[in-house]
């Protein structure tokens, strides 16, 4: 899995599961704030998914 943290202090979050790539967003409570509603083939079209949903900052 790979995340970064948002100047705001969110957490966002890329990872796999049965071959597809899904994000999810974390606030600093640790609640989930948002996610991918569905997988991705690349890892690449996930993250741009994300960055169009408000990922600013770059997971490693």
């Amino acid at each position: 899995m790979a995340s970064c943290k948002a100047s705001n202090g969110d957490t966002w979050e890329i990872y796999q599961t049965s071959g597809q790539w899904h994000w999810r967003c974390k606030a600093p409570n640790g609640k989930i704030v948002g996610a991918s509603t569905e997988g991705y083939n690349n890892r690449s079209d996930c993250i741009a998914n994300a960055q169009r949903n408000g990922m600013t900052c770059n997971p490693v």
